[in-house]
């Protein structure tokens, strides 16, 4: 018998809904770090993506015993899908702004800190914080459609295929995001600044 890990994602779920257990098991251990991840990165809160990422594979578990799920092999997207709307139901239910503040902390740590500064100068050091807390502050400001295509885009290293696939959107649409997150940013900064 082929090792369950090595199937594929529709085989696993015929698995599952057949009445093996250890194939949904795969399923989880092939995406909970990728869908957890996108899941804190939306709501910026480890405990609520947490908990978000539960109900995600509830609601899976749920549509998959229904028999209502398609077999498509387009698993993953339509996962992230469900998430997605998770998020966006949380939101919805506490009327929460995911706004990113220059001031977290955590974010400061995940990004801006940890980045090099070019040159052990202390007065192009103090230039190249600036410039990045100004940069920071304007991403801050974009709409959250644009601020996240930018963030998967630049920091988390994806592609245009994976941040569509990642958000359930074309590959146009994550496209068109990214050219008026970059209009956006160049209307907010000062031009001098990033020169």
């Amino acid at each position: 018998m082929k090792d369950i890990k090595l199937r594929s994602d529709d085989e696993l779920i015929s698995l599952y809904v057949e009445g093996c257990n250890e194939a949904f098991d795969a399923l989880i251990d092939r995406y909970d770090g990728e869908l957890f991840s996108y899941i804190r990165l939306q709501v910026g809160d480890s405990d609520v993506a947490d908990d978000l990422f539960q109900d995600t594979f509830i609601k899976v578990i749920h549509v998959l015993r229904a028999g209502t799920y398609q077999m498509q092999g387009k698993f993953r997207q339509w996962l992230f899908r469900v998430a997605r709307n998770m998020v966006i139901d949380y939101f919805r239910r506490t009327k929460a702004q995911h706004v990113v503040s220059i001031h977290d902390e955590n974010f400061r740590e995940e990004y801006l800190d940890r980045l090099p500064y070019p040159s052990p100068n202390i007065e192009e050091q103090l230039v190249e914080r600036n410039r990045r807390d100004l940069l920071h502050s304007c991403v801050a400001r974009l709409p959250k459609e644009q601020r996240d295509v930018l963030i998967l885009r630049y920091h988390k290293d994806m592609s245009f295929k994976e941040i569509a696939d990642y958000t359930g959107v074309s590959i146009n649409t994550a496209l068109g995001r990214m050219r008026y997150a970059l209009m956006n940013l160049r209307k907010m900064a000062p031009r001098q600044a990033f020169d």
